[in-house]
């Protein structure tokens, strides 16, 4: 039965998802007295079919992109591709599909990763949360200011949704006009949904019944591991061809004319977490290809772009249509679908996709104003001084070369978890760190450094933990990390060594306290030699403290041992303010006391670089 938002959105994840398993929830236009009225034409009998057209336009990983922003460089994003970002383009965008299409004729989706990403999304998660604080109401969130004025009809959980915990979701949740979608978040105690799985739009053709669209929401599985600590013993997250082959055929008992899944979820099927759990990562293409009655999926997480693919389902031999707009607001989906009314019914005959680029746009000037104020608050608080530099860190070189930059990280993190065990019975093990390369554009500059400097060498909300390893562990571990490289016998080019088997930067981890070399020559799985502690061929039995963030300390890169060794410590502090706060009471970053060249690349024993 329809429910009205508001009333959804304040009751209990449990008691709210009863609500929703029983009758989904209805539109925000059906909720507030509102549908929207699309165009058509009425046929008498013998003659032409009654035909109708609609468009459904998708973004997603917007990751707290508002205007065309970079808040760690403090200027207008750009890149190799002069691509832009931010809502305020895919604003503009939006308008010009729906004064092409009819403005009635349109749904607006997003496929998750909302609420973190910038320093936009972080202040308004930590420093001013939108939760609030001292018993005041908290802020309107940046994102959900313009995605409220653009009139989104739906949007999925990302997993990145979690990362400042739930009560920050739920505020979000609280705040926006449209549902969150999340047909497979659920209560950990009841098994039923605690978001809305799905949601129902009506568009009216006029002399005809209307169109009735379903929309559902699928998030990734990965959640449970990637925020534990956030949701273990709260929400669980089963896969997502199991829970839309249960809510696919309601949408069609409830008389969808049209079905399109919106899933934080890949489409190549693979998984960053081995088989740590039972359901793929990317399961976009399954979904499609395993669960009959769907149309259309509009896709994310993976930050592609794919402007159009088939897949045909193996029940009913159907196409289904899926597109992925990349990410962070460069592009935007457009599915186009063409209905005819056939023996009662409406019935798809077509569905067509592409994507349109934002850096052929303007800012929407709407979005600017509501959000400026916000904006300028951020970038005053991104550019306060910290401390400073002797001398310029770059990151450009870390993926293939021991770079200061990577060792500031690890030195941050060993003395942090050595100060937090000194008291304890683990005082006397060296501690080891692992940090990995999230930009390859990051600076801290010579002289005077700022928040936006710290928080651009660490991107993602991650927090320090300890874990209990052997020197056989970390040999397995580094070895792992190693398959980051291409095997290459001949000329060595930077540019092509790297990002084997699309690796991202992020899943190549050094480690620190330990030396070591890599042979690139040589296969995956035999590449790393001589790793040395404390000057001597390290000990296979010995123990070790390994500081590590909390993505691969839950096995986030499937990295091996990590995930099942004792935690000895944790902290629930982002390193990204550990880092800011240690730079604050050192006041000066000088890579004399801390920079050391540990690991490096061979080629047959021959050192690379």
């Amino acid at each position: 039965m329809p429910l009205n938002r508001r009333t959804f959105l304040g009751t209990t994840a449990a008691a709210g998802a009863g609500v929703a398993v029983a009758g989904g929830v209805a539109s925000p236009a059906a909720a507030e007295g509102r549908e929207d009225l699309g165009l058509g034409h009425d046929h008498g009998q013998g003659r032409p079919p009654k035909r109708y057209a609609f468009s459904v336009m998708g973004t997603t990983d917007l990751h707290g992109h508002v205007f065309n922003w970079d808040y760690f460089t403090d200027k207008e994003y750009d890149d190799a591709a002069h691509n832009d970002v931010g809502l305020a383009k895919i604003s503009t965008l939006v308008d010009e599909v729906r004064k092409e299409k009819g403005r009635h004729n349109t749904l607006l989706i997003d496929a998750g990763d909302i609420i973190q990403g910038t320093q936009l999304s972080y202040y308004y998660a930590r420093v001013e949360p939108i939760t609030g604080s001292g018993g005041k109401r908290g802020p309107e969130h940046p994102m959900a200011l313009a995605m409220n004025h653009m009139r989104y009809d739906a949007a999925a959980l990302g997993n990145h949704e979690f990362n400042y915990g739930i009560p920050t979701l739920r505020a979000f949740q609280e705040q926006l006009d449209f549902p969150l979608l999340g047909a497979n978040a659920l209560d950990a105690k009841t098994l039923k949904p605690a978001f809305p799985p799905y949601a129902v739009r009506r568009l009216r053709v006029p002399h005809g019944p209307d169109v009735k669209v379903g929309i559902l929401g699928l998030t990734n599985p990965g959640i449970a591991i990637w925020d534990k600590a956030n949701v273990q013993g709260k929400m669980t997250f089963p896969g997502l061809v199991e829970q839309a082959r249960i809510y696919v055929p309601k949408l069609r008992a409830l008389g969808c004319d049209v079905v399109i899944c919106t899933d934080h979820s890949g489409l190549d099927g693979g998984t960053s977490y081995g088989d740590a759990l039972p359901y793929p990562e990317n399961a976009s293409s399954l979904v499609a290809e395993q669960v009959p009655g769907i149309d259309a999926i509009l896709v994310g997480h993976t930050h592609k772009e794919v402007a159009s693919r088939t897949v045909v389902n193996k029940e009913t031999g159907k196409s289904v249509v899926l597109s992925e707009p990349y990410m962070w607001g460069m592009r935007l989906s457009v599915f186009d679908f063409a209905l005819e009314f056939v023996r009662g019914r409406w019935q798809v005959v077509s569905v067509t996709a592409e994507v349109r680029n934002a850096n052929a746009v303007a800012e929407d000037p709407v979005v600017r104003r509501l959000v400026k104020a916000e904006h300028d608050k951020v970038v005053a608080y991104v550019n306060q001084v910290v401390g400073t530099n002797a001398a310029e860190m770059r990151s450009t070189e870390a993926p293939y070369k021991d770079v200061p930059i990577i060792d500031l990280i690890n030195r941050i993190q060993t003395e942090t978890v050595k100060a937090a065990l000194a008291s304890s019975e683990y005082a006397a093990l060296p501690v080891l760190s692992q940090a990995a390369c999230f930009s390859r554009s990051a600076v801290i500059p010579a002289g005077k450094v700022t928040i936006r400097d710290v928080a651009g060498l660490y991107v993602y909300e991650n927090t320090l933990e300890a874990r209990l390893v052997t020197g056989a562990q970390v040999r397995a571990y580094l070895e792992f990390s190693a398959n980051y490289y291409v095997q290459t016998t001949g000329a060595v080019d930077p540019a092509k060594i790297t990002n084997a088997n699309s690796t991202p930067d992020y899943n190549y981890d050094v480690v620190s306290g330990v030396s070591y070399e890599i042979d690139i020559a040589k296969p995956a799985g035999s590449r790393v030699s001589k790793v040395m502690f404390d000057g001597k061929p390290l000990d296979d039995k010995a123990q070790f403290v390994l500081a590590v963030n909390n993505y691969r300390a839950n096995g986030g890169g499937n990295f091996p041992g990590v995930a099942t060794a004792k935690q000895v410590w944790a902290n629930s502090d982002e390193i990204r303010n550990t880092m800011i706060a240690w730079v604050k009471a050192k006041g000066v970053i000088d890579q004399a006391e801390f920079a050391s060249v540990d690991w490096k690349l061979t080629q047959n024993g021959v050192p690379v670089f």
